[in-house]
């Protein structure tokens, strides 16, 4: 960062992050409040403040305990200005007080802080508690290290509209610096973060915002044309335009949520994208009559279940001081009641994959564990051959798990299903 930091940025920035603290909505949702109280700011002030931020979020518990025991927002702000991003003196010398100067001076000379392990991994007790379960120290904070920094943006190419290769010379034709992702076939990442809604690109359904790793969920499921599908958990519908796509705008493509508002933001993403085989369905919950209706009539059913996202701190650094223990002990009922509802539609032959945007073995290898115990006519696959049946390889055995560290996409993990009897 290397722009001209003024007085009103750092108080503008301490602001928001004093908002941010109280963890009482997510962290994106609270600083487009914010903007929207304080309409005057630029794109660079507006940056500046959400970059801050987001970094005190990464990195609270050390810039904690560097603070200790006077830690206010403002303190916090101009610690990670200087500790983690590594401004000096001189370029914060013109947005801060004689008396944060000196302070500032004399703590980059002091010896930082003994650390637990907990605190050198930035996150909470009970989810490092959690973690070692499964990790190494080591491999604990090589995970933490990943989950902790930003996250890259990531685009997918509507196939039914273009191919990767012509948008990505439309795009380093522009001056946007873009590469072709490690994985998906049709992910493109952009080496700087940008504001998409705007573009060309965009607008004409070309182009959507989504991770490499959710991507790949999508290649797991492997729809095909003329098929019956259901996105059981479809949300705002960034994977339902990607099975519609892969469909060829084909078959019949059922989007399933509990929300109103999210299935009608999906209505012009599906308009926009071409499709014309998605058909946005509200239910009830997991034993809506729709359910029932189409029990074992369906080819291929994802089930992205709804999750402590604690796989996504990259993007959302507050979930990891948001969710809870007793939280995910909730989440972990919903997810297996919502997995065997939705293995009812599943057709003999056909293919269900369940997926979180989880690290967290409870929601993710143990559900299936529960699952599979009680429904001996399901078979797991291996996402690692189903992938590379596609061209992708991906070394993940049977059940894909990616990590920020290893594969730089978010922490997802997955397995696929066929009903065998």
């Amino acid at each position: 960062m290397t722009q001209r930091i003024t007085p009103a940025m750092i108080a503008n920035a301490a602001s928001a992050l004093e908002k941010l603290l109280t963890f009482s909505q997510p962290a994106d949702a609270v600083l487009s409040e914010f903007f929207r109280e304080h309409r005057l700011l630029g794109m660079r002030e507006r940056g500046f403040i959400a970059e801050t931020a987001y970094t005190v979020l990464r990195k609270k518990r050390f810039l904690e305990k560097l603070l200790a025991p006077l830690v206010t927002p403002r303190r916090l702000i101009l610690a990670a200005l200087s500790h983690v991003q590594g401004l000096s003196q001189r370029q914060l010398a013109e947005a801060v007080t004689a008396a944060e100067a000196e302070w500032l001076a004399g703590a980059r000379i002091r010896q930082e802080p003994e650390l637990t392990l907990a605190e050198r991994a930035d996150l909470p007790d009970w989810l490092t508690e959690r973690l070692l379960t499964t990790l190494s120290e080591e491999d604990l904070l090589q995970t933490a290290r990943g989950l902790n920094q930003g996250a890259p943006l990531d685009l997918r190419v509507n196939s039914l509209k273009a191919i990767r290769e012509e948008v990505l010379v439309r795009l380093v034709g522009e001056g946007i610096a873009a590469e072709a992702c490690r994985y998906s076939p049709l992910g493109i990442r952009l080496k700087a973060k940008l504001a998409l809604q705007h573009h060309p690109l965009y607008l004409e359904g070309v182009i959507e915002v989504q991770d490499e790793g959710s991507q790949l969920l999508g290649f797991l499921l492997a729809p095909k044309r003329g098929e019956m599908v259901v996105d059981f958990c479809a949300g705002a519908g960034g994977k339902t335009l990607l099975l519609g796509a892969m469909m060829r705008s084909t078959g019949r493509l059922y989007a399933f949520d509990v929300a109103d508002k999210r299935l009608l933001r999906l209505k012009p993403r599906v308009a926009r994208a071409g499709l014309s085989n998605v058909h946005p369905v509200r239910i009830s919950g997991e034993n809506d009559t729709h359910v029932k209706r189409l029990a074992g009539k369906i080819d291929r059913v994802l089930v992205d279940a709804p999750c402590s996202g604690l796989g996504t701190l990259r993007r959302n650094p507050d979930l990891k001081w948001r969710q809870t223990a007793e939280s995910v002990i909730e989440l972990t009922k919903k997810q297996g009641d919502i997995l065997a509802s939705a293995s009812r539609l599943v057709k003999l032959g056909g293919r269900l994959v369940y997926a979180t945007c989880s690290i967290l073995p409870e929601e993710n290898e143990n559900v299936i564990a529960a699952f599979l115990d009680a429904h001996p006519d399901f078979r797991r696959l291996s996402a690692a051959a189903l992938l590379a049946e596609q061209g992708i390889g991906v070394d993940c055995g049977e059940e894909m798990h990616l990590l920020p560290h290893v594969h730089g996409t978010d922490g997802f993990y997955a397995v696929a299903m066929e009903r065998a009897k």
